[in-house]
């Protein structure tokens, strides 16, 4: 019988893994988002920085910066989840292709602060062609949502499915 492998080797692949996918996409290192893991969920964190402002009289967080977030949050889940177990089961998910936004749609639901928000998001269908997403955002409290998504997304083509 084969030994589990250590937890601190799988809990590097897990890490190496996200790391490799968030760096594949250069708009979120411009933005400064982040994406905190415990196990396979993920946590989008989008730090606050003065460059997030739309309405300095308020002062609050610029609907596209949101809605970027938003998005990034949920593509970021969506190829997670994707790789999850072809990386479980040890094989090179580094040049995986990430999935393409179908439509986006946004609720506004009350101005983002000056603060780090945060998201979650929820995959409600994903097929090999098809995916939608549910996303939520909050501040300070988890359950003051400021904003929410539903996005469709066309998923990327395995080789083998040409």
């Amino acid at each position: 019988m084969k030994r589990p492998e250590p937890v601190q080797v799988i809990k590097q692949r897990r890490d190496a893994a996200l790391q490799s996918l968030i760096e594949g996409v250069p708009y979120i290192q411009f933005m400064g988002f982040r994406f905190d893991r415990r196990g396979d969920e993920l946590t989008g964190v989008m730090p606050y920085q003065d460059m997030l402002i739309g309405n300095p009289m308020l002062p609050a967080i610029h609907g596209g910066a949101t809605a970027a977030f938003l998005e990034t949050t949920a593509i970021i889940e969506l190829s997670w989840a994707a790789m999850w177990d072809r990386m479980e089961a040890g094989e090179d998910v580094t040049a995986l292709r990430l999935p393409k936004t179908i439509d986006f749609t946004v609720d506004y639901l009350r101005p983002g602060l000056p603060r780090d928000a945060y998201a979650r998001a929820t995959i409600n269908r994903s097929g090999r062609r098809y995916a939608s997403v549910h996303v939520e955002a909050w501040q300070d409290n988890r359950s003051r949502l400021f904003a929410q998504a539903t996005g469709h997304f066309l998923m990327p083509q395995k080789p083998s499915d040409g």
